[in-house]
């Protein structure tokens, strides 16, 4: 029998209240643009975002940005919520007529969402008939990340509270084995999900933390990547500090300012990727989280990626595990490297593409998901 969409995908359509839309309106247009400074004059991104840039994209944001466009085009594919312990986890879901279809569950990490995988999504659309698609490719919202619900205020949440739920997601759609794939904070979800259950029988990730061995001759690209990646563990990882130790204070002044919410969040695009998103996405994905209010909501996996004592290593990945090379990344991990972390049956490299692949590269991205799925999956 071919697979259906199952009863628990509720579908979802995604509409802000013009109420919302007129509020934001208005606290973006009184939000003041802070005073001419040296600092803030530097458009090389040392010091963050520039105050022209702020200015600009503000007027954009305003008066060129069409955000019912945006929605129209997220709610082109197919949306669906579910309850799972209490949280309503949105996803996007391309469910396969095969029988024999692979289940991928793709996860996005901070400050991104699901938006990320739209490129891919249409490129799927494009080259597979869903009677002929070998996978179900499901693209969740975190939880706690824009369009799901966050976790209980009475008790802290944590990345293996999201593992588990997300593992609920895939067994309630049906899959008793699935693939993971994720980068940023969705890396550390996909190996959390590979050592906690069954179900996860392999993964591919884009980013993991691994110092290369001694001794190992590199290429000019992965000594050029390394050398980005030291100096961003210098000067680049004062905002992880903030959302690590003081995510009260960050989350309630993000949470007041449109305009502060842009500089924040924007600053990570523009110096995060190696081929810059369009405006256009840029804006999407800070609205989403402007219009959820899902900024504080989503920065908890700090608490735990900052305080685990380096000494806790986690254990070796014995399940098929693929990873990516992409050099603007800002943990690159080298093959030799990552043959230490667990049992790599994928590794493809790229010469361009940085933190937010599956936006910036999403054939390549894609691709080399295909290849780790024909070597990783076993019936």
């Amino acid at each position: 029998m071919a697979f259906s969409v199952p009863s628990c995908a509720k579908p979802y359509t995604l509409d802000i209240p013009d109420k919302d839309m007129s509020e934001w309106k208005q606290l973006l247009e009184l939000a003041k643009i802070g005073p001419d400074t040296w600092e803030g004059r530097q458009d090389d991104g040392r010091f963050g975002v520039s105050r022209q840039w702020l200015i600009d994209t503000k007027d954009y944001w305003l008066n060129k940005y069409d955000w019912r466009a945006q929605e129209k085009d997220i709610n082109s594919f197919p949306n669906y919520k579910t309850n799972i312990e209490d949280i309503d986890v949105h996803y996007i879901a391309l469910f396969s007529d095969k029988e024999d279809a692979i289940p991928i569950i793709f996860m996005h990490g901070w400050p991104g969402s699901f938006v990320e995988f739209l490129p891919m999504l249409k490129l799927i659309c494009d080259k597979y008939p869903a009677k002929d698609l070998p996978y179900h490719i499901i693209v969740p919202s975190l939880p706690g990340y824009t369009l799901s619900s966050g976790g209980p205020v009475d008790r802290d949440w944590t990345l293996a509270d999201s593992a588990r739920v997300l593992d609920s997601l895939m067994k309630k759609l049906g899959f008793s084995k699935y693939l993971a794939q994720g980068g940023d904070v969705g890396s550390f979800l996909a190996t959390t999900m590979a050592h906690s259950f069954d179900s996860c029988v392999g993964l591919h990730v884009t980013l993991i933390s691994a110092d290369p061995p001694e001794g190992v001759a590199l290429t000019q690209t992965e000594k050029d990547a390394l050398g980005r990646s030291a100096k961003w563990q210098v000067t680049g990882t004062a905002y992880a500090q903030e959302h690590a130790w003081r995510p009260s204070t960050i989350g309630l002044v993000l949470s007041s300012s449109p305009l502060a919410l842009l500089a924040w969040i924007g600053e990570k695009f523009l110096e995060w990727s190696d081929t810059t998103p369009s405006l256009d996405h840029i804006l999407t994905n800070i609205s989403l989280y402007w219009f959820t209010q899902g900024f504080p909501r989503s920065i908890y996996p700090y608490r735990v990626l900052f305080s685990t004592p380096p000494e806790q290593k986690p254990p070796f990945i014995d399940k098929p595990m693929g990873f990516s090379f992409f050099p603007y990344e800002l943990i690159p991990g080298i093959k030799a490297a990552i043959e230490k972390k667990g049992n790599l049956v994928f590794y493809g490299s790229h010469d361009k593409g940085g933190h937010f692949a599956a936006l910036e590269l999403p054939k390549e991205f894609f691709g080399d998901v295909e290849e780790f799925v024909k070597v990783a999956w076993k019936v």
